[in-house]
């Protein structure tokens, strides 16, 4: 009963997936009708600059907000597990977690008139765009990368910093020798959750973003009003492609 279930529920998480990846072959016009086996999406994929544009701008968007993610949420994850009990820190570990149970409309609003009170303020952003996208990206993944350090740190304890500490290494010392490499792990953890979250978001990416910064999610929703097009399952398909590679190269370099 137990594996039936499983299988069940593998069926239906993964059954959508192959349907996108089988029609990514078809050679009919829409996108899910069956019309033979054909690479003419894959070649009209590789002649949409729009297309092409607008998932490059995503990868690079999901890159850099990742890795502000890290930066951010790993600070943050070191305060709440390394210096204890300190005036207002419920209310810093709440606005901390505060994007994880927000709804992401309130999120992309609030950053939204975050953005525009700035820029009349202090003339700072020049309008909405790949910066402003990209802070508010980083501004949800900070909160994931925060939680993930957290539990590591407070999972590892102080015992092995302490001991580099008794035999003369200095905070700096500590930190660099002993507890970055513990850290790794979760901080590449939360470097790919962060940037998939960011590769994924359509909700803040349209508060946001403006006509110049297009991201692949939010050109791919724009396109559900007229129906979506063969092109996106083929690059979908590319996309899981690429996931999987990743994900089979992070496999052997744990092993």
């Amino acid at each position: 009963m137990t594996r039936a279930l499983l299988a069940l529920g593998l069926v239906f998480l993964w059954a959508p997936v192959a349907l996108m990846a089988a029609f990514a072959f078809s050679d009919a016009r829409q996108p899910f009708v069956w019309g033979g086996f054909s690479w003419r999406w894959f070649a009209a994929l590789a002649g949409n600059p729009r297309m092409l544009e607008a998932a490059m701008l995503s990868l690079g968007i999901a890159a850099g907000a990742a890795t502000l993610a890290v930066l951010a949420g790993g600070a943050l994850g070191w305060v709440l597990a390394r210096h204890g009990a300190f005036r207002g820190r419920t209310l810093f570990g709440a606005l901390a977690a505060a994007p994880l149970v927000l709804p992401e409309v309130v999120t992309g609003l609030s950053l939204l008139l975050l953005f525009v009170a700035l820029e009349r303020a202090t003339g700072w952003p020049d309008g909405r765009g790949v910066l402003t996208i990209l802070l508010a990206h980083a501004s949800l993944g900070a909160a994931y990368v925060a939680i993930i350090v957290q539990a590591r740190l407070s999972g590892l304890g102080r015992l092995l910093e302490d001991a580099a500490a008794d035999l003369g290494a200095t905070p700096a010392a500590v930190f660099r020798t002993v507890t970055l490499p513990l850290l790794l792990p979760s901080l590449a953890a939360g470097w790919g959750l962060a940037f998939m979250l960011s590769l994924d978001d359509v909700v803040l990416a349209s508060f946001t973003g403006g006509p110049g910064a297009t991201t692949l999610p939010v050109l791919l929703f724009s396109q559900m009003r007229v129906g979506p097009t063969p092109e996106a399952n083929a690059l979908a398909l590319i996309l899981l492609l690429i996931s999987a590679l990743v994900g089979a190269v992070a496999l052997l370099l744990r092993r």
